[in-house]
């Protein structure tokens, strides 16, 4: 190995997270299920259609199916963390090969 291609070891911090905006999506459509349910399963109202109760329960339970879904994300994000791993990591400067051709 030449100077220049001495190798350069470094620590890093190896662990696999969880992605956020999945969770806030997992958690609005949860929001939207619970709206569903309680929407066909309440009786139908003369005055509105059971859409639009779909709509209203809708509205009102995305921001805490969001917020559980944040939660979670949360919580697993804590856990990756605790599980991470150190590992050591070489890089080398390579000199491009004068034998290989490009194909």
């Amino acid at each position: 190995m030449t100077e220049s291609q001495t190798p350069h070891r470094r620590q890093i911090t190896v662990r696999r997270a969880p992605k956020f905006g999945i969770f806030l999506a997992l958690g609005a459509l949860l929001a939207f299920v619970v709206a569903l349910i309680l929407a066909l399963s309440s009786p139908e109202s003369a005055e509105h259609s059971r859409t639009a109760v779909i709509g209203f329960f809708t509205v009102i339970l995305i921001l805490p199916g969001v917020a559980v879904g944040a939660v979670v994300w949360l919580i697993l994000d804590r856990i990756s963390v605790r599980r991470s791993r150190e590992a050591t990591v070489e890089s080398i400067d390579e000199a491009p090969d004068e034998t290989s051709h490009p194909s």
